[in-house]
């Protein structure tokens, strides 16, 4: 091996845990896992649940770097010492083709669960690429998460070997999750956003409202799922519940120090919840 290509293996292979910490590993496991498992519940089976986990992988992959590559400078600026790129440990190209080869592969792997249930994720792919290049910067900033988060269900049932579209109370569900999941994830950051110019509409509502804001609208997509499903609720349902607005409020409204990262941990805690009261019946989103 050539002095010249060890040492690109080298640089290769130091990068390789900055881009994983890049991809914004803890929602990207956790939304890939939690749709793997509405998959399997509704019905996919084993071979057409990890294909989406695949694409579902991918399109997370996708959005995560591209986000950092798009907040580079503001992150930089920030101090961000928990983004790799921002502190310039990892090439700001780097990410940005991560993001692509990510996305272009999202593609092909959506589609294998057919042309509709393809279009819903891709859509949803689209969502989040569209918030970090424009909307967050807007009023319009929670829409791409409902959009992308509320796709998530189409993508599982229009996949099945009789394609349907999910409940209305599924989607509703998601798009909740979604809207919750960015309060959560911006709050911590508020005043670094406003400083660097971002003004979504979390920015603009100030931490005070959002602190209470993110907690009413992730337990109301909880009480979507357990009012609109069929059936009696049950006991283990309304403990889960019980569950989700202790972790809702104790993670979001009550105070916490700028900058720490447990409200949007909290958001991740109360959307696994809700599916869980989903993986309950999950026949019934079809």
């Amino acid at each position: 091996m050539s002095l010249h290509s060890s040492g690109v293996l080298s640089r290769t292979t130091h990068r390789v845990p900055a881009l994983l910490r890049s991809c914004h590993p803890e929602p990207t496991v956790a939304v890939t896992v939690f749709v793997t498992l509405l998959a399997l519940v509704t019905g996919r089976g084993a071979a057409g649940s990890v294909t989406v986990a695949v694409a579902v992988l991918a399109g997370q992959l996708s959005i995560g770097w591209c986000n950092d590559a798009a907040d580079a400078q503001r992150d930089m600026i920030c101090g961000r010492g928990d983004k790799p790129v921002g502190t310039g440990e990892l090439p700001r190209w780097t990410a940005a083709a991560a993001a692509g080869t990510a996305l272009g592969l999202c593609v092909p792997l959506s589609l294998l669960s057919g042309v509709t249930a393809g279009a819903a994720h891709l859509g949803g792919v689209a969502a989040g690429w569209t918030y970090n290049l424009r909307l967050k910067h807007t009023m319009l900033s929670p829409l791409p998460y409902a959009a992308g988060f509320g796709s998530l269900p189409a993508f599982v049932t229009l996949g099945l070997p009789s394609p349907s579209w999910p409940t209305w109370w599924a989607v509703t569900a998601g798009a909740l999750l979604g809207t919750g999941a960015h309060l959560s994830n911006v709050l911590p950051d508020i005043e670094d956003d406003l400083a660097t110019g971002v003004r979504g509409l979390p920015q603009r509502l100030g931490r005070p409202a959002c602190r209470w804001l993110a907690p009413f609208v992730m337990l109301t997509a909880v009480g979507v799922i357990v009012v609109g499903r069929p059936g009696p609720v049950g006991v283990t349902g309304w403990a889960l519940a019980a569950v989700a607005v202790f972790v809702a409020v104790t993670g979001t409204a009550v105070p916490s120090k700028p900058g720490t990262r447990w409200p949007f941990r909290a958001a991740i805690v109360v959307a696994g919840i809700a599916v869980a009261q989903l993986l309950l019946h999950g026949s019934d989103m079809a």
